[in-house]
This record gives structure tokens, sequence and C-alpha cells, in this order.
């Protein structure tokens, strides 16, 4: 593995809306910066509901990526879904909340699965597609910082499974907001999961 590419964007309007937004990742040249809120420089512009250091950088897998060029019918470059890094030979399926991704000094941890929103659907130019990407259930992934470096496209990728019991980006996104069994409900707070998840799970009980 290895990352094929890094995707920052500036804050942009969509189409028919007055705010702005920082969904429109495009790939960049070089090495980038990466700290404890993600990647130095790159625009997040509602931070209630994204950026923050449990969502710092989002990724995505290459073969997923190749899937939903298939689904759609054109090539997903990088950033196509508002990722900040593409990993090669990547299934998203196949991450669990606590895997982690180490690329020379920088440590990720995953947290969380992506969740389409409105801003997604209306970057895509389908208002369906929040459902279509839900349906399709392969998610992609929230990390966080756990030791900060320098990345750049090239760089190989090491990807460590979670040692305890698993927790996929599938199945988290099944169940969001859902009441979970005792037993599902304990092996989510297991995982180092995303901290406002871990305060939901808790609100539970």
């Amino acid at each position: 593995m290895k990352i094929l590419a890094l995707c920052m964007s500036n804050p942009e309007k969509l189409p028919g809306k007055s705010y702005k937004t920082g969904i429109f990742k495009r790939s960049v040249n070089g090495a980038v910066m990466i700290d404890a809120e993600g990647l130095v420089g790159d625009a997040i512009c509602n931070r209630k509901h994204h950026g923050g250091i449990d969502q710092a950088v989002y990724i995505e897998g290459s073969l997923t990526l190749d899937w939903w060029a298939g689904e759609l019918g054109r090539p997903c470059e990088p950033g196509t879904f508002g990722e900040n890094m593409v990993i090669s030979s990547l299934d998203n399926r196949d991450v669990s909340v606590g895997d982690r991704f180490i690329a020379g000094d920088l440590i990720l941890e995953a947290t969380a699965c992506r969740i389409p929103c409105a801003t997604f659907a209306v970057k895509t130019a389908d208002p369906k597609f929040v459902k279509r990407y839900t349906v399709a259930a392969r998610p992609g992934i929230y990390c966080r910082v756990l030791r900060g470096g320098v990345a750049e496209a090239g760089v190989p990728v090491e990807h460590q499974s979670f040692s305890g019991e698993k927790v996929t980006m599938p199945e988290l996104m099944k169940t969001l907001g859902r009441q979970l069994s005792e037993a599902d409900r304990s092996r989510y707070l297991a995982a180092p999961i995303h901290y406002k998840l871990r305060a939901m799970l808790e609100a539970q009980r």
C-alpha cells in the first residue's frame, strides 16, 4: 500500500447555495504537513460537523474508488468524495475502528465512517446519492492523528488491524443512531471510537 494522493481545498460556494464548503478537494503536488487537526492549510468550513481531532483526516481506498467509478460510469479522481487521502489497494469495507495507517512518521487511527450529507449530494449533482452511498455500504474512513508528520504521494503505508473485537466501517454506518444490544455497545465502546459516537453510546446506558 502507498499514498496515491493527498487532497486539499479552498472554501468554495456550492451551486445554488450561499454558504461555502471545503468539500471540493483536489490532489496536491509535494509534501503536506499533517497535524492533530489534519492537513495544514486545508479548508474546513463547518466545524460543527467536519474536522476536529477525531476526524482530522478522511481516507478513501483506491479499490473503493475504482468500484464507484464502475458504478458511476466515470473516473473517480482523487478528492471526488471530499477525501484528504487516497491509499492504494485498500477496500473501505476491510477497515475497522482502531485500525492504524502508518506512513513514515505519520500514524493515523480510524475512528468513524463517513456519513453522506446534503452538501455531498449537491456536489455529486445527484439528489439520490446520499441513499445510494448508504446502500453501497462502502463508507470513507475518518481518522485521528496519533502522530503528526509530513506526507506525500508515493510514501508506503502500513495498515495495522485493530487487535480487539472489530467494528467495521459498513457495520458502523448501518447501526449509527440505532439502539444497540448491550454486547454490541460494549464492543463499540472497547474500540477507540470517535468521541461523539462514544458519548451517544454511553447515553444509551
